[in-house]
């Protein structure tokens, strides 16, 4: 990871979170914009300190109900022990932005190293609009007891989509479907097949997150492949089940524990 864009990242989500505190004052205290700001606050602080850092402990520790003592409790209650939240909120987020600002490359390379959020049974798949082809790879890796991730059908919750994308990567593997689903080449060529935009993005965000080890390419037809990925193995996408072996191959390669007798 480069060390600037890392200490970016990290400051860009912490401020957004933050920024958007003073939106939420007054509002009635069981609204959908303050439980997902909440969530988001989590994320933001997972993603920047760790999900077993004291940075996100001290986010859960933060009240924002009022103490019940005995009696009636009004609504006005409520909103007042959740506004007081939420300015508690900004004030230790504005602490957490400065101590991000005062990173050094060392501190910043350290962190990231000790928190690879990684969930080694979870296979992310990276479709085009062949829905049958991702629909037999997301059979074949729950056969091997393994947990496929299919973007579509994970809930927005009010996410953009690389949002989405981010939050869903925290995979220990990805299998990618070149499917030929668009055309494309050179001007004053004749266009040829290719995977979707989305698909070759994808790629190479999972190669360069976990190398090209734990990652395999599945193609689909004659897609062209992209020129920086040409003459690495890529496994094709046939009618028999002779994929699936070369896929359980790769798997165990990487280091999963999977027996091939289940997925075919």
């Amino acid at each position: 990871m480069n060390q600037a864009s890392g200490k970016a990242d990290a400051l860009r989500r912490l401020r957004g979170v933050r920024d958007r505190v003073f939106t939420l004052i007054g509002l009635p205290h069981d609204t959908f914009e303050f439980t997902k700001w909440h969530r988001d606050v989590h994320v933001a602080l997972a993603h920047v300190f760790g999900d077993d850092s004291n940075h996100v402990e001290q986010l859960q520790n933060i009240g924002f109900v009022p103490m019940v003592v005995g009696g009636a409790t009004q609504d006005s209650d409520f909103r007042k022990a959740r506004d007081h939240g939420l300015l508690k909120t900004r004030a230790i987020l504005e602490s957490m932005i400065d101590e991000v600002g005062e990173w050094s490359e060392d501190q910043e390379m350290a962190l990231h190293r000790s928190q690879p959020h990684v969930d080694t049974r979870k296979v992310f798949v990276v479709h085009g609009r062949d829905e049958g082809a991702r629909d037999a790879v997301a059979r074949f890796v729950a056969k091997l007891h393994l947990d496929p991730v299919i973007l579509s059908e994970m809930p927005n919750v009010g996410r953009t989509i690389i949002e989405k994308f981010e939050a869903h990567a925290d995979v220990g593997y990805a299998i990618v479907l070149l499917t030929s689903d668009d055309r494309g080449g050179l001007q004053g060529e004749d266009a040829r097949p290719r995977a979707r935009q989305n698909v070759i993005f994808e790629l190479g965000f999972f190669i360069g997150k976990f190398g090209r080890d734990r990652v395999c390419a599945l193609t689909k037809g004659s897609p062209e492949i992209p020129s920086d990925y040409a003459g690495v193995a890529y496994v094709s996408m046939d009618t028999s089940s002779q994929w699936k072996m070369e896929v359980v191959r790769e798997l165990k390669a990487a280091g999963f524990d999977v027996d091939a007798n289940k997925a075919i």
